[in-house]
């Protein structure tokens, strides 16, 4: 099985299948496209149709699209507790994933991703900060409902899908309530994100539009 990604550094996107891939122990090969290269688009082009990352290859299936990825491995790796085990909690981390998967634009576009950049109290709009807010209730609500330390008890595909917004947080430090820090940080301890965020720092590509202070 070999997942392609984009920069650690900047591809949201790609953190997410990697660190759950890593979180649980289920070998793969890593194939690193770089962004923002003469090739970029041509490389990804050999493996997803839609010349965007990350991309997951299986046995000659190709899977793109971090959400489309996660399901299939959950399929593929049904005795491995990637979703929730009751039907209720499994509905709720689906519900919270595919939010964050089309929504938050504003989050998105004005505190982008890019670890290891520290722009404090920077980029906070409107649009950023009304979205910070209901990322704030989201993880409030599954801590509440579940227990913790994680959205759903146990480490799922819901926490792998919030990590990216996570290193955003890091990046930008917008106040958050005492319980949303709490929650960021621990998924910072969890070691398949600190081996993520490693490997982004020690990365020596640059992209400008994402190293520019906003």
């Amino acid at each position: 099985m070999q997942l392609i990604v984009a920069n650690k550094r900047y591809s949201s996107w790609s953190m997410r299948p990697w660190v759950l891939l890593k979180h649980f122990g289920i070998a793969f090969e890593e194939c690193n496209v770089w962004l923002a290269q003469p090739d970029s688009r041509e490389q990804i082009l050999r493996y997803s149709p839609t010349g965007k990352v990350p991309c997951l290859i299986d046995n000659g299936i190709a899977v793109w699209d971090s959400l489309a990825i996660c399901e299939y491995l959950a399929e593929s790796y049904p005795h491995v507790p990637l979703w929730p085990s009751s039907r209720e909690a499994r509905a709720h981390a689906r519900s919270v994933c595919a939010e964050m998967h089309s929504g938050f634009g504003g989050l998105r576009s004005s505190m982008f991703m890019n670890i290891g950049a520290h722009w404090p109290g920077a980029a906070a709009t409107p649009e950023a900060l009304a979205d910070i807010r209901r990322v704030e209730a989201i993880w409030e609500d599954c801590l509440a409902r579940h227990g913790g330390p994680f959205l759903f008890g146990e480490f799922t595909i819901a926490d792998a899908f919030y990590a990216p917004v996570v290193m955003r947080f890091a990046t930008f430090e917008p106040a958050l309530s005492a319980t949303a820090q709490a929650y960021a940080d621990c998924i910072r301890e969890v070691p398949a994100v600190q081996a993520w965020v490693a490997a982004a720092k020690a990365e020596t590509i640059r992209v400008d539009y994402y190293e520019v202070r906003p």
